[in-house]
C-alpha cells in the first residue's frame, strides 16, 4: 500500500507561481509512475501532468503546456512546478501514483494511489 501525501497547496495571484510537493510511502517509490489530477468546483477530476517512474518521460496537459514543469527526485518526492497562473487553474490538486502493473499516462484509471489533495486558489 502506498501512502501519498501533497502539500505546498495556498492562495495566489493571477501571474504568480506556486510549486506543490507529492511524497510518497510505504512502497517502491522509485518504480512508480506519478501523475497530478485536479478537481475544480463542480466539475470531473482531470489530467494535469504525470512522469515516468524513470523520470524519462512527460505529460503534460494542453492547460498547463509551457507553464508547468513535474518532476521527480532520487528520494521519494515529486513536484509540479506552476507558474503563470490563471484563475482556472483554482482547483484542489491530487497527486497520484501508478503501479508498474498498472500501465501510466493522462487517464486516472492508470493510477491506484492518491492523497487527500491540496487547495490551489486564484486570489486576485
Amino acid at each position: 500500500q502506498v501512502h501519498v501525501v501533497e502539500s505546498g497547496g495556498g492562495l495566489v495571484q493571477a501571474g504568480g507561481s506556486l510549486t506543490l510537493s507529492c511524497a510518497a510511502s510505504g512502497g517502491m517509490f522509485s518504480d512508480y509512475s506519478m501523475g497530478w489530477f485536479r478537481q475544480a468546483p463542480g466539475r470531473e477530476r482531470e489530467f494535469v501532468a504525470a512522469i515516468r517512474w524513470d523520470g524519462g518521460r512527460t505529460y503534460y496537459a494542453d492547460s498547463g503546456k509551457g507553464r508547468f514543469t513535474i518532476s521527480r527526485d532520487k528520494g521519494n518526492k515529486v513536484n509540479l512546478q506552476m507558474n503563470s497562473l490563471k484563475g482556472e487553474d483554482t482547483a484542489i490538486y491530487y497527486c497520484e501514483a501508478s503501479h508498474p502493473s498498472t500501465g501510466w499516462g493522462t487517464w486516472e484509471t492508470q493510477y491506484d494511489y492518491w492523497g487527500q489533495g491540496t487547495q490551489v486558489t486564484d486570489s486576485s
